[in-house]
């Protein structure tokens, strides 16, 4: 199954897919409000207000996996998002990316590997997938990297000529 065409809920709970993103490059990330990397929300606003307009959207995933850092309910985390970050990006409803309960579209990200060629479970909070307008994974960088790392930027650059 493509990813814009596995379902998945928004924040608010309403059924939906990616399928409304159809057609724009995507920067997909697990995020989480409690994290030491929680400050990565300010530099994946300032790529959705830099690259927005040019077709590209950062897509938040919400995850409790990792030492419970995002326990709150989608209204809690809404607010903490727009009001301490001023999050515009959509953000979908809270998942598991690994485990059993991965939900698919961490399934077909998993897959695709990292710089260094490694594949499989997400580290941590905030790993980001680049997927192209047609759906295709791109790239895949680990937590650590900075949204606006410049390995991030020319690739979302490049995606989007």
């Amino acid at each position: 199954m493509e990813i814009h065409d596995i379902p998945v809920a928004t924040l608010a709970g309403e059924p939906g897919s990616l399928n409304t993103l159809r057609g724009k490059v995507l920067l997909i990330v697990n995020v989480a409000s409690r994290c030491g990397l929680t400050p990565q929300y300010a530099g994946l606003e300032r790529l959705q207000e830099k690259y927005g307009e040019e077709g590209f959207s950062v897509v938040g995933f919400p995850c409790n996996q990792f030492a419970a850092q995002e326990p709150g309910t989608s209204e809690e985390i809404a607010t903490f998002c727009s009001t301490t970050y001023g999050v515009s990006f959509p953000l979908y409803e809270k998942v598991e990316v690994n485990g059993s309960g991965q939900h698919p579209v961490y399934r077909e990200l998993t897959r695709h590997p990292d710089a260094e060629g490694t594949a499989g479970d997400v580290q941590w909070n905030f790993e980001k997938f680049l997927v192209s307008r047609d759906g295709q994974v791109l790239s895949r960088f680990r937590p650590r990297v900075e949204p606006e790392d410049p390995a991030i930027t020319e690739a979302i650059e490049a995606a989007l000529r």
